[in-house]
């Protein structure tokens, strides 16, 4: 069942959440190569991306041209989300993607961002002037993220994705908690099926969804077209492939083991490295070599990820595969 926005068909209603300092280019890709309705950039802060600070744009980078991916903006200025879209846009950027969800406190109380992320939905009014920048300034869609409200006293994510849809949003997703809930408790689901009750376009839910079971309980429970999935990919880059094969019967991901994971692993591992640089590429790595090394042998394990020559890493990696039998059946 594949989603349509405008005329930009989505493969599978699994799409990637974006998630800073994880979903980056060389994970994008990957979990791309598995095979994902979309995947979305980290979020960028659009004045940053304008006036040129090169980090800001590496984040934007597999957007420039890839057909399945969203470039994520943040802000609080409707020129600067503009231009930002136009930017993106100009180098290829095939969908644009408006953050009204991120709680952080330095992206909702900050000067780099200013009141942005899930404090726009504090602001309906203004995050509606900052939708509609963004829609006037591009031909590409545009889609929204943001959350069931601000706090349980301002639960207003129909409302204002009503509003969103009027002005030319063509697709929105919603993490099950309100911005004061952070990440406690449990994403509340049933909540997303207001909003879907508001629109015509198509509701993702996000929150808590890991797995292919998750995902059936929270599509039951909302009535979303698909749901996007965040921390369930982390160390597992094919758990999309595998979640949309189990509930709309996409392909199945042929799921690396033994030998054929350590190599993905390798590649990842090389992938990051040149796209940070080494010395950078070393710190940013052990998160992700981290997770796709839980429960193998404890020494090898802290060996490479405390490696400081990738060499030693790479040399390491399929001891510590053979090591975990879940990992290297």
């Amino acid at each position: 069942m594949p989603l349509i926005l405008t005329d930009t068909p989505l493969s599978s209603p699994v799409l990637l959440a974006p998630l800073a300092g994880i979903t980056d280019l060389p994970f994008r890709n990957l979990v791309h190569g598995f095979g994902v309705g979309l995947v979305v950039s980290e979020m960028i802060a659009s004045r940053e991306m304008v006036t040129a600070r090169p980090d800001m744009r590496d984040k934007a980078e597999l957007g420039f041209g890839a057909a399945a991916t969203a470039v994520q903006l943040a802000g609080c200025e409707a020129h600067w989300m503009a231009e930002a879209a136009r930017m993106a846009e100009a180098n290829g950027a095939r969908i644009i993607d408006i953050n009204m969800g991120c709680p952080a406190k330095k992206v909702t109380r900050t000067r780099g961002f200013g009141a942005a992320g899930s404090a726009l939905m504090r602001s309906p009014d203004h995050a509606l002037g900052l939708i509609e920048a963004v829609i006037g300034a591009v031909s590409v869609p545009v889609t929204l993220k943001m959350r069931l409200g601000w706090d349980d006293s301002l639960l207003n994510a129909p409302d204002i994705a009503r509003r969103a849809e009027a002005a030319g949003i063509r697709m929105v997703t919603i993490h099950g908690r309100t911005r004061c809930q952070f990440y406690k408790g449990r994403a509340d689901w049933a909540a997303i099926a207001a909003v879907k009750d508001a629109v015509r376009i198509p509701v993702i839910a996000n929150g808590d969804i890991v797995d292919a079971r998750s995902a059936r309980r929270a599509l039951a429970q909302s009535g979303a077209d698909g749901v996007m999935i965040g921390r369930g990919a982390q160390g597992r880059p094919w758990a999309l492939a595998e979640v949309a094969h189990q509930i709309c019967g996409t392909p199945a991901p042929d799921i690396p083991r033994g030998a054929a994971l350590a190599d993905m692993i390798a590649g990842h591992y090389e992938a990051m490295l040149g796209f940070y640089g080494t010395d950078l590429g070393l710190r940013v790595a052990r998160k992700h070599l981290g997770w796709y090394l839980e429960g193998s042998d404890a020494q090898l394990r802290r060996a490479i990820l405390t490696a400081d020559d990738p060499r030693d890493a790479l040399r390491l990696l399929p001891c510590a595969i053979s090591s975990q039998p879940a990992l290297a059946a």
